[in-house]
């Protein structure tokens, strides 16, 4: 009989081709006949850690599970002097960490503004990826402000973000009620694991949330869907659609279907009792959908 795995992740640093090292939490590393590797790639200014309830409800036993800090969140290196957070740097990243650890069958999960990186790697390599679930994954609303004015927002907010200390909280415990603050299905006992892993020590005393404050800036280019469906309309795996019940992206339901409807071959499923952040709300329940869709 096979001893069941550990639902403690192995932290690994990868250095990547990109010239940053990314922190990553592995499941299965020291489980070779989990052939099947289940890449989990998170939102905006989440980190790895905030997949470990759904990993420990039921995928670790099942998958060799890789969730990576995306550049700039969590342990990842934050992108150098003069760079910036261009959306499609994350994917240069993404085809590195699976280029790294994948094993027989690579899938893709990702939640929100991961999911918009999974989808377009789906759709520049569609032979590369046997099954993609998205969490509310397919971008934010369409944008449709002129480039130029756009561009000067952008280098207004990125001077703002310069000459202004980062927010730092008092401890721990002021940094979970403040993730708490944001999404009121937040349990406090997960919320505080989420501060532990996401914040460290601060210059002034106290923590600080371990994303870089750039990101807190509004990037150059807007988000467009006709771009961003000449990646979707090219996947060829199954994909599984997943919305929260409570989620505020369910109020522009016309949008969202319009925007699955592009997808080649996808299926819907909505989560009971969870908002956006779904991942925190019904780890178990997400769990069970994701890796019977990932089994099949």
């Amino acid at each position: 009989m096979t001893a069941p795995a550990p639902l403690d992740p192995v932290e690994r640093t990868l250095q990547l081709g990109t010239g940053l090292r990314y922190h990553v939490l592995e499941w299965g590393a020291d489980r070779p006949e989990l052939d099947h590797t289940v890449l989990l790639l998170h939102g905006f200014l989440d980190l790895a850690w905030g997949w470990v309830a759904t990993v420990r409800a039921g995928l670790a036993e099942r998958f060799h599970v890789v969730a990576p800090d995306l550049r700039g969140h969590g342990d990842s290196d934050w992108i150098g002097p003069g760079g910036y957070y261009h959306f499609i740097d994350y994917l240069a990243d993404v085809d590195e960490v699976a280029r790294t650890v994948a094993r027989g069958k690579l899938s893709l999960v990702g939640h929100s503004m991961g999911g918009s990186v999974a989808s377009y790697f789906a759709g520049a390599f569609p032979e590369r990826v046997h099954r993609l679930v998205l969490l509310e994954g397919l971008g934010p609303p369409e944008q449709h402000a002129a480039v130029p004015e756009r561009v000067r927002l952008w280098l207004d907010s990125w001077r703002r973000v310069r000459e202004r200390e980062p927010r730092s909280h008092a401890g721990i415990d002021q940094a979970a009620a403040r993730l708490r603050s944001h999404d009121a299905l937040l349990g406090e006992e997960l919320a505080r694991e989420l501060a532990v892993h996401g914040t460290r020590p601060a210059p002034g005393g106290g923590v600080a949330f371990k994303h870089d404050p750039l990101h807190m800036t509004m990037g150059p280019m807007p988000f467009r869907v006709d771009y961003a469906a000449e990646f979707w309309t090219r996947i060829a795996c199954p994909v599984l659609w997943v919305e929260g019940e409570h989620s505020a992206f369910r109020q522009a339901p016309g949008e969202v279907n319009r925007r699955v409807d592009l997808l080649p071959d996808a299926e819907r499923a909505v989560l009971p009792a969870a908002g956006h952040m779904m991942q925190r709300h019904q780890p178990a329940a997400l769990a069970e959908l994701v890796a019977a869709f990932l089994s099949r």
